[in-house]
């Protein structure tokens, strides 16, 4: 009794709180900043516009199929390029709608709250992943890279994961000791070759045997996330999958 009555007055005391924030700060879209009903959230038209995704798609990629033939096929890109980490999955396709806007305003307009509406979707996405009650490690930034943005996207995305899972997410559990180009306009092979070498999993962390959730916010070719499971699986990682909040579309056909 004494617990169900503590958390009626906490959800109480937050309802007020939020109210009073409504009255200040009236509620609107976090992506195109026009009014709605309630904080946080995306208006109808935002909505409307995130290609979200959802089965059929590849197991290992993730990447949605235009046709269901049933599950545990795999397309033919994760076929010819076999990824290092296990799975992967994302929220939905990093196109020109919201997704691209909500990308981009966590990481270049500074606005933080963004986070927490990503991190639970990308839970929500990564469910199938979490069965193995993994450890969260977000994707490590550069230390120069740290210093200019003053945080790391990925590691807020990996605690608003954890908060509403339950799971540990540890930003230690893997270091970025290269700094790397920027990779817009490099192929696969010129990505790869960036990234190697990039990533390193500290001596003093212990992950002999333990699962490994990766979180970042896009994926592109996976270059980078391969370096960075590659590093995870040779300190000690039992398995690696990868979540984000938004992938590259890839091709739409089935190998069987």
């Amino acid at each position: 009794m004494f617990e169900n009555g503590r958390d009626r007055a906490g959800r109480a005391l937050e309802g007020l709180r939020r109210t009073a924030l409504d009255l200040v700060y009236p509620p609107h879209c976090i992506a195109c900043g026009s009014a709605t009903e309630a904080s946080n959230g995306l208006c109808g038209r935002c909505w409307r516009q995130i290609s979200f995704i959802e089965r059929p798609f590849c197991e290992r990629l993730g990447t949605p199929f235009h046709q269901d033939f049933g599950r545990g096929l795999q397309s033919p890109e994760a076929i010819a390029h076999p990824p290092v980490f296990r799975r992967a999955r994302a929220v939905a396709l990093f196109d020109n709608g919201t997704a691209r806007q909500l990308v981009h305003r966590l990481k270049y307009g500074d606005r933080l709250e963004v986070a927490r509406l990503m991190g639970r979707w990308i839970a929500r996405a990564a469910t199938e992943l979490l069965e193995d009650a993994p450890v969260i490690v977000p994707m490590p930034l550069h230390r120069r890279r740290l210093w200019t943005r003053q945080f790391n996207q990925a590691a807020l995305l990996g605690d608003e994961m954890a908060r509403v899972t339950g799971l540990s997410c540890d930003p230690f559990l893997l270091d970025r000791v290269k700094a790397t180009a920027s990779q817009v306009r490099m192929s696969r092979r010129q990505r790869a070759l960036n990234v190697q070498g990039a990533f390193k999993v500290p001596p003093s962390a212990d992950l002999a045997g333990r699962c490994v959730l990766l979180v970042d916010d896009v994926l592109t070719t996976g270059a980078t996330a391969n370096a960075a499971a590659r590093a995870l699986l040779r300190g000690g990682a039992k398995a690696v999958d990868l979540a984000v909040f938004a992938r590259v579309a890839g091709t739409g056909e089935i190998a069987i």
